[in-house]
């Protein structure tokens, strides 16, 4: 009878069923990995600032925020061996933090004194879940194809998943059976469920962390979007000024720097513009980098030129200007990681991706359960 069926089967049907459970198995382990560790990533903000008793700082108001010279300058006195170029303000709430040219340590300090408040290495627990999450912590060359390739077969997974979770009939039976967990039934019936109904449940969420993942992983993934979403390769195109700077120029390099930090943080910036990141540009820059408009996992990069500190056109627009192209690229990062839409995206997407964490354990015992069953 089990011949039978099996013969009556469509060959689509067949080879849907053998990839969904071979190739699930073979990939378990670093998909199980990607997924845990983009679990904790999801909130790797709010645990480093509760982890840290120094990081609300009393707020003096704006006014009262010191400029990057003046911080590069206190802080340089106090740890006078630091090569002190990149500064990030993450607001009037929270110390600034640098990092350093010439050290793998990372300096916080006090946004209205300067004083220096911690010294952490760079390499903390969350950049090595993040270098899990990335490369599996091996080398990039290796860790980064493996990644994406494991993306890839658990997006196509997710849905041969589908096909095997479609009910045969739309009755209420089997309605109950395919969106409900039977908690009553032995720990088979249970394992199946949280297999099967919670894979449906996080179906849509996993595909595009797996879509946007492999947007990150493949360059032709991501140019074969762009060019779907109506892009167009700028190629290399000179730069020009896009907007002059319309008060006195200052003579000194680091009072341009203060001039940008002004300017981006009390005129440019929409969305917490309180919260930047700006570098002191070495002799071989030709601009003024500053980062500003961090919302919900999108920025905008500004480049101001550093003679006569106008707007260059390798500057970013505002989101809300760009083009559906570009707007997706920028917005990449947020929609894979869950920031895009705030804490509740945030809640939705550690939820998913611990469900995506457990689709190949599940799979594996409910595989070992009819393994079983057949040498019955």
């Amino acid at each position: 009878m089990a011949l039978n069926k099996k013969k009556n089967k469509a060959w689509w049907r067949v080879a849907n069923d053998w990839f969904h459970l071979w190739i699930g198995i073979v990939s378990g382990i670093p998909v199980v990995l990607i997924s845990l560790t983009g679990c904790l990533l999801v909130f790797q903000k709010e645990i480093t600032e509760l982890s840290r008793p120094w990081w609300n700082v009393e707020n003096l108001g704006e006014e009262n925020l010191l400029p990057p010279s003046e911080i590069r300058r206190r802080v340089g006195q106090q740890l006078p061996d630091m090569d002190i170029r990149r500064i990030w303000y993450y607001g009037d709430d929270a110390p600034v933090k640098i990092t350093p040219d010439n050290s793998d340590s990372l300096i916080y300090a006090n946004p209205y004194s300067g004083k220096v408040l911690a010294l952490i290495d760079h390499e903390d627990f969350f950049h090595e879940i993040d270098e899990g999450h990335r490369n599996l912590w091996l080398s990039p060359e290796i860790g980064r194809p493996v990644v994406s390739w494991a993306t890839l077969i658990f997006g196509c997974l997710l849905l041969t998943g589908v096909v095997l979770w479609w009910p045969k009939k739309w009755n209420k039976r089997q309605m109950k059976q395919a969106f409900t967990i039977h908690w009553k039934g032995k720990w088979k019936r249970i394992n199946y469920d949280l297999h099967n109904v919670l894979g449906f449940y996080s179906l849509l969420l996993g595909l595009l962390m797996a879509f946007t993942g492999l947007v990150m992983g493949f360059m032709v993934v991501r140019e074969t979007v762009f060019s779907i979403l109506g892009g167009e390769k700028g190629g290399n195109s000179p730069t020009y000024v896009i907007e002059e700077w319309a008060n006195d120029i200052p003579t000194d390099i680091e009072e341009k720097v203060d001039a940008a930090w002004y300017k981006t943080t009390r005129e440019i910036g929409k969305y917490n513009p309180l919260e930047i990141s700006i570098h002191f540009p070495k002799d071989t820059d030709k601009a003024i980098y500053a980062c500003t408009d961090m919302h919900n996992g999108t920025w905008r990069v500004l480049f101001f030129d550093r003679e006569n500190l106008s707007l260059l056109s390798t500057s970013d627009v505002p989101m809300d200007e760009e083009d559906a192209a570009n707007w997706f690229m920028r917005a990449n990062y947020g929609l894979h990681t869950g920031y895009i839409g705030g804490l509740l995206t945030k809640w939705l997407y550690f939820f998913a991706s611990l469900i995506c964490a457990s689709l190949p354990i599940t799979g594996f015992y409910v595989w070992l359960g009819k393994k079983k069953k057949k040498k019955k």
